[in-house]
């Protein structure tokens, strides 16, 4: 039985398997099995070489940008528009068949962005070629997650947070159609198909959640934070558990269980926050990608102004019109608050700011410190610096007297003070004046008498 199998076996368990208390520690059991099969799915096969074809490109710019959707919602017509790169589009699917590159000028920055072909559902088992793009969109600072607004429009219900509106909607529809079947003789024959397909509707899942499901099944998080859990193996001791906070998702039992799944038994775990079974897997697989994401409702044109609102009102999400040219400004505004990059301009001194090539840092690439913008300039100018002059939102006063340990903010000017080179032979009257060389070997030697 091949890995594919026996990861849709087990899921097809645990879909069988009702949640309550007394099956908590099979379904953590389960979950640790589905997440090895995955880490082995994604393994390169032993003794193999480079791999085949893929979509990586060279990195360039400050930060790089990955459009994922699925075929025929307009990534390329979005990349042409935003960089200019000509990337080919048309009415059928799969027009794009590999990566395309381009290059987005905003705020005296480049920001790279990668046209990566349409994925299916079932792209985390290799459909379509969709561990190739995926690959790409795990060395990405950001991902553009572009939706057709037209498909999910009438999906809108289907956010995590529209699990109570879903379950009084089906309420309410059962009593009407309760009701109906009560008072219309004729209507009771149809009572079953009409509740079905309501329940077909409100259950089925939109291009959002498939994209979100195939993301995270190959280890990428989207808009979310690494789980403050400790976790470091020992090479003796047994299994140390503790928590600073009361648990209501793990327990001892649970986290030993689970640990025993993965043939560790012995190490030291420390929770500092209330987390789930699958953050503590996450820390364990240790292989997680905590990326950033915007969703992209392209196509507001053809449908309501009512479900524009409502779109647009989602977390981190932006509604634009290729065809139209609508809100494009606010999709770059948008990318520019999640990328997180900061410019830092140079000042030499006794001359003014050079505010046309800034030093662009930032909290997912380094970090943001003194320290950080000299290793950007040079790796061992940090060795000269003395102390750093600061002008900018970040300095209390100006010129403010900063030390490596400084926090930059965006549009910050720093000019650099070096240290002053010490002088060989001591200071002041300890300076030897003689200019002979310190060594007899070292001086020239006469020419002999001529006798």
């Amino acid at each position: 039985m091949g890995i594919i199998e026996r990861i849709k076996e087990i899921e097809a368990e645990m879909a069988r398997t009702q949640k309550n208390k007394a099956t908590e520690y099979h379904l953590g059991q389960l979950k640790a099995k589905i997440a090895k099969l995955r880490t082995q799915l994604l393994e390169p096969p032993k003794g193999s070489s480079a791999g085949g074809d893929g979509f990586e490109v060279t990195k360039f710019g400050h930060g790089r940008v990955a459009l994922i959707g699925f075929p025929s919602v307009g990534k390329s017509t979005l990349l042409t528009m935003l960089t200019g790169t000509h990337s080919e589009a048309a009415s059928y699917e799969f027009t794009t068949l590999t990566c395309i590159p381009g290059i987005i000028h905003y705020n005296d920055t480049k920001i790279q962005l990668l046209d990566l072909p349409g994925i299916i559902e079932g792209a985390s088992e290799g459909k379509g070629r969709g561990r190739q793009v995926i690959a790409v969109a795990k060395s990405s600072d950001l991902v553009l997650m572009v939706l057709d607004a037209s498909k999910d429009a009438h999906k809108v219900l289907l956010s995590t947070d529209g699990h109570a509106v879903r379950m009084f909607i089906v309420a309410i529809s059962y009593v009407i159609f309760l009701f109906l079947a009560c008072c219309f003789p004729c209507f009771y024959q149809f009572f079953p198909y009409a509740y079905l397909i309501l329940l077909w509707k409100l259950q089925s899942e939109g291009h959002r959640q498939i994209l979100t499901r195939e993301l995270e099944s190959v280890g990428l998080r989207l808009n979310k934070r690494p789980p403050q859990i400790y976790f470091k193996k020992k090479k003796t001791g047994g299994i140390s558990f503790n928590s600073t906070l009361p648990l209501t998702h793990v327990d001892e039992k649970l986290c030993y269980q689970i640990l025993h799944e993965y043939k560790i038994h012995n190490a030291e775990v420390l929770f500092r926050e209330d987390a789930t079974v699958d953050d503590l897997i996450d820390v364990i697989e240790g292989n997680r990608k905590y990326i950033k994401c915007v969703y992209v409702y392209n196509k507001i044109d053809v449908i309501g102004i009512d479900d524009v609102d409502k779109l647009a009102r989602r977390p981190n999400s932006v509604v634009i019109s290729c065809n139209l040219k609508l809100n494009l400004d606010r999709l770059l505004s948008k990318m520019w608050e999640e990328m997180g990059l900061v410019r830092v301009y140079t000042k030499p001194q006794g001359q003014q700011p050079d505010f046309s090539d800034p030093v662009v840092l930032s909290a997912d690439r380094g970090g943001c410190t003194v320290e950080d913008f000299c290793n950007h300039i040079h790796r061992n100018l940090i060795k000269d610096v003395k102390y750093v002059l600061v002008w900018g939102t970040s300095a209390r006063h100006y010129p403010q007297h900063c030390g490596l340990g400084h926090v930059l903010q965006d549009e910050d000017v720093v000019q650099i003070v070096k240290k002053k080179e010490k002088e060989e032979g001591g200071r002041g009257r300890f300076k030897s004046h003689s200019t002979a060389p310190a060594r007899i070997s070292d001086r020239q030697k006469k020419a002999p008498l001529k006798t």
